[in-house]
């Protein structure tokens, strides 16, 4: 009874983001519980490698071109999905970008609003475009990838454009899910800490960042992609049926301090 609530059997999941990293990796979750998966991104060459890579492991995957900083191309893909594959009553808003270690004194509009363009306003869109279908339908689950930087304020990094566009994921996930609820679309959120990929990465090479992240983390180690993939998948699936709002918290400890 329990085990098969994590499995998400026939659903079709949609995945920003979903090329490489944490996208990736829940894609791959996801397919394995089940479901038929569309990764989205606008590096084709990524995105169809890892499509080819899942399908050569025997899932149903397939992707789509989208910028979503584009509203109007987010309800493009979306009504097209929607249309030429089936519903999707899955979607995982994970498409973000890091631009950290900038002075807020010397902070640039542009990196300001480029910042908050993807990763506030091209969640908003994605979950707009896809969330007016799952509302018709009365059936959905959206897990937005949000993360501690939403919670503190991070050092030694200096990334005020970054921490403040999570901080504002999170509350948006608490906002649709309260709108939501009562038509049983669920909306949850993980925030997670530093995560082993690209873009963590590029800076834990550096001592300077590396060592306070690691004497700050109580488990001494990064985060994995499948960590929080499968918290995606959890929060994507019957398990947590009674979760609507949440921000589930993914860092090896870092905030507990």
């Amino acid at each position: 009874m329990y085990l098969n609530k994590t499995r998400v059997n026939g659903s079709i999941a949609f995945v920003t983001g979903g090329g490489k990293g944490i996208g990736l990796a829940t894609a791959e979750a996801l397919a394995e519980a089940g479901a038929r998966v569309v990764i989205s991104g606008q590096d084709e060459a990524a995105l169809l490698a890892a499509t080819e890579k899942l399908k050569r492991d025997g899932y149903d995957v397939r992707y789509a071109l989208l910028d979503i900083t584009q509203s109007e191309a987010c309800t493009e893909v979306s009504e097209r999905i929607n249309r030429d594959i089936g519903p999707v009553n899955i979607l995982i808003a994970n498409a973000g970008i890091a631009w950290p270690d900038t002075p807020a004194e010397e902070m640039p509009d542009s990196t300001w609003n480029r910042v908050i363009d993807v990763n506030l306003n091209g969640t908003f869109w994605t979950c707009r475009a896809f969330g007016k279908h799952m509302l018709s339908r009365n059936k959905g689950a959206i897990v937005i990838v949000g993360s501690i930087s939403g919670l503190i304020s991070n050092k030694p990094q200096r990334q005020v454009q970054y921490n403040a566009s999570k901080a504002a994921l999170h509350h948006l996930t608490k906002s649709l899910a309260g709108e939501w609820a009562t038509r049983n679309v669920r909306v949850n959120c993980v925030a997670p800490g530093y995560v082993n990929t690209t873009m963590s990465n590029i800076n834990f090479l550096d001592p300077t960042y590396s060592v306070p992240w690691m004497a700050g983390t109580p488990m001494n180690r990064m985060v994995e992609p499948e960590e929080v993939a499968s918290a995606n998948l959890f929060l994507a699936s019957p398990a947590s049926s009674g979760m609507t709002g949440t921000v589930l918290t993914i860092d090896g400890g870092y905030t507990i301090w």
